[in-house]
């Protein structure tokens, strides 16, 4: 079996998931396993998992990765905002722990097919979930020069957005825009030479922009932190991993205006990033930041204000 993702921060996952025998924790982002079978080696002999993945590559990777922990989980092919509706179809209803890791793995990456990599050729695609649309060639070639721009700015924090949307229209006027290595050459030769920057490939920020508007990934973490709270245990505890200034900003949010209303315990002040050691190891992981919580109410006495 290849590595389908190198998780990160898996010890520290299992320490602020508080990570025990007999209790019930979610990854809401199983992808290839790794932290799911983390989670499970630490709470043998009778811990239990419920991986939800809205991948169904990722789900059947999992599956075979988790196979020496039969019975003690369970896979879901699911979208993590729907996890109120997952739990409630469920046994539980309320659990001890839930991860999220909003990273995305080696094999969307590295698989030309998916269209996630602006270094192989493929189909200009980037849906995690291949039943749904839009794909990223309907959103480049479909919206138009501002609505681009906007996207690539806010969601890429790109500076140059405004010459690369104007350089997809112009393209696009030709021929329609349908492959990752198109899409990837439209956005180098928008971006002078002297200031492409040192340490990402020139078109990182544009294809993170129309990966998270294909995925609607900012979205769907809102929609989840909206429920989140009520989804766990007294004292059970929410684990989040984002690697996008955007997202880091609204798990941050979110936890801080919980915290003021005495529903949980900050469990770290500032995020909790990778040691140089492993990203050393994995350079992916450089972006990561984990932030933690625990809860402190009861789901009757937890009544949410405002984020």
């Amino acid at each position: 079996m290849g590595i389908f993702h190198q998780p990160v921060l898996v010890d520290e996952v299992v320490f602020y998931l508080n990570c025990e025998s007999g209790k019930i924790y979610v990854d809401g982002t199983v992808g290839g396993g790794g932290h799911a079978c983390a989670i499970l080696e630490k709470t043998s002999p009778d811990g239990f998992l419920l991986g939800i993945d809205w991948d169904k590559e990722a789900i059947a990777e999992s599956d075979g990765r988790l196979s020496p922990y039969k019975g003690r989980y369970q896979l879901i092919c699911d979208n993590f905002a729907n996890m109120m509706q997952i739990l409630k179809a469920s046994p539980w209803k309320e659990v001890d722990g839930i991860l999220l890791d909003l990273g995305v793995s080696f094999h969307h990456l590295n698989d030309p097919e998916r269209g996630f990599s602006f270094l192989k050729d493929g189909p200009l695609d980037m849906r995690m979930d291949r039943r749904t649309g839009p794909t990223a060639a309907e959103i480049v070639n479909g919206l138009s020069q501002k609505e681009l721009s906007e996207i690539i700015y806010k969601y890429g924090e790109e500076k140059w957005a405004k010459r690369i949307a104007k350089n997809i229209v112009e393209t696009r006027k030709k021929t329609s825009i349908k492959t990752t290595l198109q899409l990837s050459k439209i956005v180098q030769e928008a971006i002078p030479r002297r200031y492409w920057p040192r340490k990402i490939h020139p078109a990182t920020r544009t294809f993170q922009a129309i990966r998270i508007v294909v995925n609607r990934e900012i979205e769907n973490l809102e929609n989840f932190l909206k429920e989140a709270i009520y989804l766990l245990k007294y004292r059970g505890r929410l684990v989040i991993i984002s690697f996008h200034s955007l997202e880091d900003r609204l798990v941050k949010t979110y936890f801080r205006n919980w915290s003021r209303e005495g529903l949980v315990k900050l469990l770290t002040k500032r995020p909790v990033v990778p040691s140089l050691e492993e990203v050393r190891k994995n350079p992916h992981a450089r972006s990561a930041k984990l932030r933690a919580v625990e809860k402190r109410r009861q789901n009757e006495n937890c009544h949410l204000g405002k984020a």
